[in-house]
């Protein structure tokens, strides 16, 4: 065979593989749709998102850096942890609330 002749052959080769692949997209796609899902049911369903919490306060400051508080919620901090290792109590680092 020819160059021409292998580069039409290549052309149409590629021709029919793109149509192929869009049948068989469009397929999976009517699939996916019957099944109840699909991209755009997967937005619709977490668009909600999570739930709104309150807002929490922080209830233990680091007297070291005033900025560093803590709620009470989740791992507790380094600093905190290193302060009450070397022997202070958590009431110490208490925030007192002021209303």
């Amino acid at each position: 065979m020819s160059t021409d002749e292998l580069w039409a052959l290549h052309e149409e080769v590629a021709a029919r593989l793109a149509t192929y692949l869009l049948a068989e997209k469009r397929l999976l796609e009517d699939r996916l749709k019957q099944l109840g899902g699909g991209i755009e049911g997967e937005r619709t369903k977490s668009s909600g998102g999570r739930r709104p919490y309150p807002t929490v306060v922080p209830k233990f400051r680091n007297p070291d850096r005033p900025y560093e508080t803590w709620a009470g919620r989740g791992k507790t901090p380094r600093w905190l942890t290193a302060k009450l290792k070397s022997g202070k109590r958590i009431d110490d680092f208490r925030i007192s609330e002021v209303a």
